[in-house]
């Protein structure tokens, strides 16, 4: 499970067998969430995260889209390469 982002107590992770479309997962305290982060940043599913919590996931999210969607490609480019 590749991690791309730890902060503020929040882990932003996808699978290593993961499928698109291109989206995060964020834990925090055994609470779960998914987004959906490209094309736009969507919240997809929740399991537990407070609506303030997720409203932050979302701004950490937004703010690192960028980031995150080029860490995914990154990876899954890499595992592609490896396979091969």
């Amino acid at each position: 499970m590749p991690t791309a982002l730890k902060l503020f107590g929040f882990k932003f992770y996808y699978w290593a067998r993961e499928h698109k479309p291109i989206h995060i997962h964020v834990q925090k305290a055994g609470a779960e969430a998914r987004f959906v982060i490209d094309p736009e940043v969507e919240l997809i599913e929740n399991t537990g995260l407070k609506p303030h919590e997720l409203a932050l996931a979302e701004e950490i999210i937004c703010e690192n889209r960028e980031y995150l969607v080029e860490h995914w490609k990154l990876f899954f480019k890499e595992m592609k390469n490896e396979n091969n």
